[in-house]
């Protein structure tokens, strides 16, 4: 008890840098200063009359990776609503622009870790069961949901060995967090087995959802024009770039592309599509960015960027091979799924510690190559564009590795489906 109510003050002392970090962000985005209300448990939408399933997933990753989740939990419960949670702006427009046609989905931010924020966020929208995304562990919100009778499960759960290490350090107080976890779906045995070790009940192995994404129509048809617009130019993808990490592989492309080659490169974040651009300029490449809305890409363009939301498979699509972001500095890596499954070679850096047995997986299948730091990497997409026998061979491995890893959502499902099934209502 303790140790709850130390972490609770530590989010109360917090409060005023908390605040100072959101008005820094929003120089960028000014979106983080909109709806926070919501941020402190105080919703302006109605509470759902329906028996309702929430579901958070942080930001824009989570959330896509929630997709094939949501439509079998709406399929399978036709009388319940839905609640997608988020804690960026950019996880917010994401599910408004995902679910915008459909109205069983509410959208909202999950408020702070708080008691009060946590109670007031129960008892207004009263779920019947909370599901939390990959590896979202709020110990006053799970324990609000406990007090308020809402069963909290973790799916699609993922969990390295030094986060693992960090909620050791935490003891009994994390193993009291995990242990209330009403079901635990690992991606992977390893993070069952940690998972396990810091108190969660028989965690099971489901799979990874992403997975379960299929590209959409829409994106395939982008990709096409994307592709027309590229020409005949090979394509080199740098997919969802993090601060660090551009300008050296800027760098390298200076140093070793031929003039023939486009580079499209795509920030992860939206915040820094300005930045970016500058890191552009100051190497002199010419420039031209997807927001210009031009149909043809010059021949002397050597970079596109890529400065949009929710167009990374019609990216990767038009690619001839991808460079995995994320992975060059010590951030952990970002999803490589997408690009297996339009068949687009991958590279990653030293740095998938976030994504490590999808990747370790897509190695041994042939459809990825793993290379020490950015300008290896670069030069390895070189040398593979000019072997493109070896591309499509990994382009089909890719394939065949994102199609042989489908079934989690059926597992997950299985997992799911009791605790709403043999439910009481909350209180």
């Amino acid at each position: 008890m303790f140790a709850r109510t130390l972490y609770t003050l530590l989010w109360w002392l917090g409060a005023p840098l908390i605040l100072a970090r959101l008005l820094w962000r929003a120089r960028l985005q000014p979106e983080y200063l909109q709806n926070l209300a919501e941020r402190i448990g105080r919703y302006g939408q109605a509470a759902p009359q329906q028996p309702l399933i929430w579901l958070h997933a942080v930001s824009v990753g989570e959330t896509r990776a929630a997709q094939p989740l949501v439509r079998g939990l709406l399929e399978r419960f036709p009388h319940h609503r839905l609640l997608l949670t988020q804690m960026t702006p950019t996880g917010r427009a994401t599910a408004l622009e995902l679910y915008a046609q459909d109205a069983r989905v509410s959208v909202a931010y999950l408020p702070y870790d708080t008691p009060g924020c946590v109670a007031r966020f129960m008892a207004h929208f009263r779920p019947r069961l909370g599901i939390l995304m990959e590896t979202e562990i709020w110990p006053n919100l799970i324990a609000g949901a406990q007090r308020a009778n809402v069963p909290v499960a973790l799916v699609n759960a993922r969990l390295s060995e030094r986060s693992a290490r960090g909620y050791a350090k935490l003891g009994r107080f994390a193993r009291e967090t995990f242990a209330s976890l009403a079901c635990v779906a690992a991606q992977s045995e390893a993070d069952a087995a940690r998972l396990a070790d810091l108190g969660a009940k028989t965690p099971i192995v489901t799979g990874n959802l992403k997975f379960e994404i299929t590209p959409p129509a829409a994106q395939l048809e982008r990709s096409r024009n994307f592709r027309r617009a590229f020409g005949t130019r090979p394509v080199v993808l740098i997919a969802s770039s993090r601060e660090g990490e551009e300008a050296a592989l800027l760098d390298a492309f200076v140093q070793h592309a031929p003039l023939e080659v486009l580079l499209v490169l795509v920030p992860r974040h939206p915040q820094r599509f300005d930045a970016v651009a500058e890191l552009i300029r100051m190497r002199k490449l010419p420039l031209q960015r997807r927001s210009d809305a031009q149909t043809i890409i010059e021949p002397t363009t050597r970079v596109f960027l890529g400065d949009s939301m929710g167009e990374m498979f019609a990216y990767y699509a038009a690619a001839d091979i991808a460079l995995i972001g994320g992975s060059w500095e010590p951030l952990g890596g970002q999803n490589l799924i997408e690009a297996c499954a339009v068949g687009t070679p991958v590279l990653v850096g030293p740095h998938t510690f976030n994504f490590a047995q999808a990747t370790e997986q897509a190695i041994a299948a042939g459809a990825a190559r793993r290379c020490p730091n950015s300008e290896a990497g670069v030069c390895e997409a070189l040398t593979l564009l000019r072997d493109a026998s070896t591309l499509k061979a990994m382009g089909d491995a890719g394939r065949l590795f994102a199609n042989a890893h489908r079934g989690a959502l059926a597992h997950t499902m299985q997992c799911l489906a009791p605790l709403l099934e043999n439910q009481v209502a909350p209180r």
